[in-house]
């Protein structure tokens, strides 16, 4: 697949991603126990320049622990901005996770609700429509995509940073925002989204009429997913937002 020509038509995408402060425990169960997070950096991508990469500052000029609460509203207003001039910004669980954090650390529930809503969140939406949900790299390399940087994953990325391996996190960041953009335009151009299985299971599921918006996945019917042991409610991705 000629990932250089992945470029959907009718609509300007913008990826976004965020890497958080806080070191998590392994066996993690519930992460919003332990917010506030932080957020170490971010990266917005568009197919019309590199990736911008979004982190805090020290008064040296030195790459911070974490973004500032100023910092990380100047991201969000550019997030807005770029909204206003026609991009629509696409995500991997933003719905659930990154507008969720976003809000928290810059104080502005309301813009990051309305921004959450109003984006494209891959994930929540292949929630809405199957019940369960995949990891970024199973989708992408589902859809003959590189994926995400291979050896890192993103419970690594708060050790690394404080470990001042911040070089390795920033361009860990730039990587998932390519790779989200790459697979939104992907399954766009193919109407369906590919990948393996656990069990080793070629799968698909259909996006025909292209990638809804978190507000327009929400309109789908609910999925019965009662078989789950523990299965998950749409409210775990929208609940903190208005």
């Amino acid at each position: 697949m000629d990932i250089m020509n992945l470029q959907n038509s009718d609509r300007k995408y913008m990826a976004f991603d965020i890497e958080i402060a806080r070191l998590l425990p392994n066996d993690l169960k519930d992460w919003k126990a332990y917010r506030p997070l932080g957020i170490t950096c971010a990266a917005t991508y568009t197919s019309f320049e590199e990736p911008r990469l979004w982190h805090g500052m020290t008064p040296d000029g030195e790459l911070s622990d974490q973004m500032s609460q100023e910092e990380a509203v100047s991201m969000t207003a550019y997030l807005q901005s770029a909204v206003a001039d026609g991009f629509t910004l696409v995500t991997w669980n933003g719905m659930g996770f990154d507008f969720d954090i976003l809000a928290e650390e810059s104080g502005m529930l309301e813009a990051c609700s309305e921004l959450a809503f109003g984006h494209v969140d891959m994930m929540f939406h292949f929630f809405c429509l199957k019940g369960y949900a995949i990891g970024l790299d199973t989708a992408a390399k589902g859809m003959g995509l590189a994926g995400k940087t291979p050896g890192m994953k993103g419970d690594m990325a708060p050790r690394y940073w404080a470990d001042g391996r911040r070089q390795e996190v920033l361009e860990y960041v730039a990587q998932d925002v390519r790779t989200t953009l790459e697979l939104a335009n992907a399954v766009e151009i193919e109407s369906k989204l590919k990948w393996i299985s656990r069990s080793n299971r070629p799968q698909t599921a259909r996006f025909p009429d292209g990638w809804l918006s978190a507000r327009e996945a929400l309109e789908l019917p609910e999925v019965d997913n009662s078989w789950m042991d523990n299965p998950w409610k749409r409210e775990k991705f929208t609940g903190w937002a208005l």
